[in-house]
């Protein structure tokens, strides 16, 4: 007569096989994540620098139309839904214009620090520099 065995063994995971598989997730999530903040910052960066040729493609504009620079405020008019704003924060850009409306410097600060062409501006002067912390534009004229 032959038994037949009721205590079947399951096959499971053991604990320590249960926390490797969650340390590996864990460590795949962190990577994705840095990765991920990584691109969100370099889309940002991105957009700046494409808002500051909208500010001197519309200021330029301005020029053409008035024979003049005017203060930022009155420049600003020309966009359509109002001037670009910092994709992070929704701040103004900062903006200065010279003594007499000679000329103007709009400044955007960037996520990565040291990739713009400037470290701000100031009456209208921008202060270019390699490896700055903003991504500024300037009078052409």
């Amino acid at each position: 007569m032959h038994f037949i065995n009721k205590h079947k063994k399951f096959g499971g995971f053991t604990l320590l096989e249960i926390l490797v598989v969650i340390s590996i997730i864990g460590i795949l999530i962190a990577i994705g994540s840095a990765a991920f903040t990584t691109a969100q910052k370099k889309g940002r960066d991105a957009r700046r620098r494409a808002d500051m040729k909208q500010y001197q493609s519309a200021y330029e504009q301005y020029f053409s139309e008035n024979n003049a620079y005017s203060t930022c405020a009155a420049m600003n008019v020309g966009f359509v839904g109002g001037a670009p704003t910092d994709p992070k924060s929704g701040a103004a850009y900062s903006c200065t214009v010279s003594a007499g409306n000679a000329g103007y410097c709009v400044c955007a600060t960037l996520d990565f620090s040291t990739t713009g062409n400037a470290n701000g501006g100031a009456a209208g002067v921008c202060s270019f520099a390699a490896n700055g912390t903003s991504f500024c534009v300037q009078n052409l004229q």
